[in-house]
């Protein structure tokens, strides 16, 4: 896709992403960590994917949640995952405008959706702890259908009006992205025309998101801890609060980046401090969110040891 020029301006038809670092010797050793991160994101969601499709035990609302979330990581990670890798191997990394408003739009799709799943599933904690005899109700096949699909649309309506904002934009300068994925701020910056709405409308639908998300996993987490409070079995508390340290866990390391990057100062600095935020939520967090899930549940530890001991002795 090509944008129109302005005068003696040349208009582009494709953008140069300026990646991470400049070093060679560092470029090796990035490409190397970030693609065994890469391999270990991808397994560890699908193995978590697959483990849930093949336990009965794991076929209620709370797992049904994780294998979505599980796929929103993927998801997150192969937006930007592969593309930084092949800049790291190349001297000069360029995307097409198309290709740039996929993964802008593939980005801006996955990241919300996840926060709505994550948002879902404090709901879900909500309703088993606090009305835990309606939860079979509140809870049934098709809220839970009806969950995850609109988790989903939250996503598409964010993504689309990221994607229609970029399709908006006339680049008729400088081509070269300062950044290693074609981030919404960075094309702001190269932009020749307005861009005053589309930075309004972008800021206003992410900022939606992370608010929604945001009050219903604290609202929910609110009724959780008081409601647990209430008890008087020690075992049923610590049950309860067993069953919330994974998701609280996954909640804050996505909601304490996202929450940074809002709050941190614009300096001169902050396009690579940008950089690697943008690392740490797209990359590092997908990886780590099965490894919590896992480690941290044992009901998917002992649906993992009992496919593990049938293979064994099959």
């Amino acid at each position: 896709m090509a944008f129109p020029g302005d005068g003696n301006h040349t208009a582009v038809t494709e953008f140069i992403l300026m990646g991470l670092t400049d070093d060679p010797a560092l470029r090796v050793i990035l490409f190397i960590i970030i693609l065994h991160i890469y391999l270990v994101t991808v397994s560890g969601n699908l193995s978590i994917i697959l483990l849930i499709r093949v336990s009965p035990q794991l076929h209620h609302p709370m797992y049904i949640f994780l294998s979505h979330l599980a796929s929103t990581d993927i998801g997150i990670s192969s937006s930007v995952t592969p593309n930084m890798l092949v800049n790291f191997l190349v001297e000069k990394n360029t995307i097409s405008c198309l290709g740039c408003a996929i993964q802008l739009g593939s980005a801006a799709f996955f990241g919300p959706a996840e926060g709505f799943l994550l948002a879902v599933m404090a709901y879900d904690r909500f309703v088993a702890i606090c009305n835990p005899l309606l939860y079979s109700t509140k809870m049934s096949t098709q809220v839970c259908v009806q969950l995850v699909v609109g988790s989903y649309i939250g996503g598409f309506l964010n993504a689309s009006s990221f994607t229609f904002s970029f399709f908006s934009f006339v680049f008729c300068g400088p081509n070269r992205v300062n950044h290693f994925f074609c981030d919404f701020a960075p094309l702001v910056e190269i932009c020749c025309s307005d861009v005053s709405v589309s930075v309004l409308v972008t800021s206003f639908s992410a900022g939606t998101v992370t608010v929604i998300t945001l009050l219903v996993i604290a609202v929910s987490y609110a009724y959780i801890f008081i409601t647990t409070l209430k008890m008087r079995s020690t075992e049923g508390r610590q049950k309860a609060f067993s069953t919330c340290t994974s998701h609280l866990t996954a909640v804050t390391l996505l909601y304490g980046t996202v929450i940074f990057i809002y709050v941190m100062p614009k300096s001169k600095y902050s396009t690579d401090k940008n950089k690697v935020i943008s690392v740490f939520y797209m990359v590092i967090i997908p990886m780590l969110n099965p490894l919590i899930y896992s480690l941290r549940n044992n009901e998917i530890k002992n649906a993992l040891k009992r496919r593990l001991n049938k293979k064994m002795f099959a």
